[in-house]
């Protein structure tokens, strides 16, 4: 198994974030973050409630609550102790040292970001890249098609709580047009197919 620091921006979209979440929980991959990536994501996921028309109260409770699951159900997930790492990587961004130093500390192979000009192979630890999310999901599902497929039918499964029901197709389709992972559904079609 193969583990992956997920950023906060890839963990930001809700429906990415589930499908992402879900391989791991499948056995994919290993994912990791830290809690100041935790912190970034409840900040920004309290903005988006806002600009959604959700009042800054709502926000804030439905941010918080999320990030309680996200630590409960996912809590082998954070990495601690890399504050020591912070500031050693020379990034152009120092704001996303920490997401380095998380990477290592966590023994991380890749991390999976949508700022992958702030992430320059040169400032990284050799055995550490950075991806994109479709590039990562196309190589976990690549490593996994059937669990990855599995991952999906759970999702679809879960769905219909806070609107419509998914069905596979439905989400294959959302996957391939708003996080462009086109490659990666296509290879759990082929394993559908089979």
């Amino acid at each position: 198994m193969f583990i992956a620091l997920l950023d906060t921006n890839v963990l930001w979209p809700s429906l990415q974030r589930d499908f992402l979440l879900s391989l791991h929980i499948q056995g994919v991959y290993r994912a990791l973050w830290s809690e100041a990536i935790l912190e970034e994501l409840q900040y920004s996921e309290v903005l988006k409630l806002q600009r959604r028309g959700v009042t800054s109260r709502e926000a804030a409770l439905r941010a918080r609550s999320l990030l309680a699951q996200l630590r409960e159900h996912f809590a082998d997930s954070i990495v601690h102790g890399w504050e020591q790492l912070e500031g050693t990587f020379g990034l152009p961004d120092p704001d996303d040292e920490h997401v380095v130093a998380a990477a290592v500390v966590g023994g991380a192979e890749m991390i999976v970001t949508e700022n992958l000009r702030d992430f320059p192979a040169h400032c990284l630890p050799t055995e550490l890249e950075a991806v994109a999310p479709a590039e990562f999901a196309r190589r976990a599902v690549d490593r996994n098609p059937r669990d990855a497929v599995a991952a999906v039918d759970e999702i679809v499964a879960r769905s219909g709580r806070f609107g419509p029901p998914l069905t596979r197709e439905l989400l294959f389709g959302v996957l391939e047009t708003r996080y462009r992972m086109g490659e990666a559904v296509g290879l759990m079609r082929e394993e559908v197919e089979g």
